[in-house]
């Protein structure tokens, strides 16, 4: 029998949101069933989940040959198929963000992932992206790189709302925070409408992959989840904070913390780790279509992460003190995160201009 975990999350006061999105997702009418049946609020992309969905399948093979018969080609024509999916799935989620008065109910489209050390690259397309989707719940993704903060600052001041991505550790989420209200901030004193939103996505599994041959088998599967509480208290603290207040008394709404990367990537562990050990209120969970239908299937109802990080650093003291140095991990996941993006990314773009050749 189904579980009601979904529910009982989204109750609990957690999105929970799905990461991927193809044509063959919309069209047969399984993203509207996730959204009737698992309550699913939003969904996020990447360039990977697009180099398998288009590489992999005929699904877009007729827009192809219709993008190319009127003149576009690579980054363009991947940007127009990749805008038409999303425009599709911001329709279907337009009631949630309509009852969740906009905080909810969002789709997200990247930047191009060559430009995440190139600040003023970043905010053009990123202008030139929002323009083009035109849909109030699209969020343009933005990575929460040193060159990606300015550019985030930026592009919140320009009225976009704005998925940060690739962060992992307290830091790097606390950096994108203020990087958000900083741009808020601007927008008050040129006496614009502070309420643009955004999400700091902060990547869980892949702290748990990196460590897995280096400590004790006590600790196996614990950092992920460890990293997470500590940047969940440090979420908790900004929420609370005087600077945050201001800037919601003048309109403005917090940028909400998103768990990403919640896939188990262990096959010993249990294939809903990152969901039922991550659920907290005002928060988003994005998780991929096979831990989505795990967690329906099979979930059990979570508890509430704790406010505080006492417990998590206690891991983290013990991940220390078994020789990973977390700060050095944390820039190197990042580093390493945006490299594997331009990987798909080259991957994506070699993959529609070899479809281009065979469909032309």
């Amino acid at each position: 029998m189904p579980s009601n975990a979904p529910k009982d999350l989204q109750n609990l006061g957690q999105s929970l949101w799905l990461d991927n999105i193809t044509r063959d997702l919309l069209d047969r009418g399984t993203l509207q069933h996730y959204i009737d049946n698992f309550s699913v609020t939003g969904l996020t992309s990447n360039p990977t989940i697009f180099d398998h969905a288009i590489s992999k399948n005929t699904w877009y093979d007729t827009e192809i040959r219709r993008q190319l018969d009127a003149g576009a080609n690579g980054e363009a024509l991947f940007f127009a198929l990749a805008i038409q999916d999303l425009s599709r799935a911001a329709a279907l989620f337009l009631p949630v963000y309509e009852r969740t008065a906009t905080v909810d109910g969002f789709v997200s489209l990247e930047v191009s992932p060559v430009f995440a050390y190139d600040t003023k690259a970043t905010i053009a397309q990123a202008k030139m992206l929002h323009a083009q989707a035109a849909r109030p719940n699209l969020f343009i993704k933005i990575p929460g790189t040193k060159e990606g903060l300015p550019a985030i600052e930026e592009a919140i001041f320009a009225g976009i709302p704005i998925n940060v991505t690739l962060l992992f550790s307290a830091d790097q989420y606390i950096a994108a925070a203020d990087a958000y209200m900083t741009g808020l901030e601007r927008r008050v004193a040129a006496g614009l409408p502070p309420d643009i939103r955004s999400v700091a996505s902060l990547f869980v599994s892949r702290w748990d992959v990196a460590v897995a041959d280096k400590v004790p088998a006590a600790l196996r599967n614990k950092l992920g989840l460890a990293v997470s509480q500590q940047a969940y208290a440090a979420y908790r603290d900004i929420l609370e904070s005087d600077r945050l207040q201001r800037l919601e008394s003048m309109g403005a709404r917090a940028q909400r913390l998103l768990f990403a990367s919640t896939g188990t990537k262990d096959k010993a562990a249990p294939d809903t780790l990152y969901i039922e050990g991550l659920a907290a209120p005002n928060t988003v969970n994005t998780m991929p279509e096979a831990t989505l239908l795990a967690f329906a299937d099979h979930g059990k109802t979570p508890s509430t992460l704790p406010r505080g990080a006492a417990d998590a650093d206690s891991v983290l003291t013990a991940f220390s003190k078994a020789g990973i140095d977390l700060t050095a991990l944390a820039e190197k996941l990042q580093t390493e995160g945006a490299a594997s993006f331009v990987t798909s990314w080259q991957e994506l773009l070699e993959a529609i201009d070899s479809k281009s050749k065979v469909l032309a």
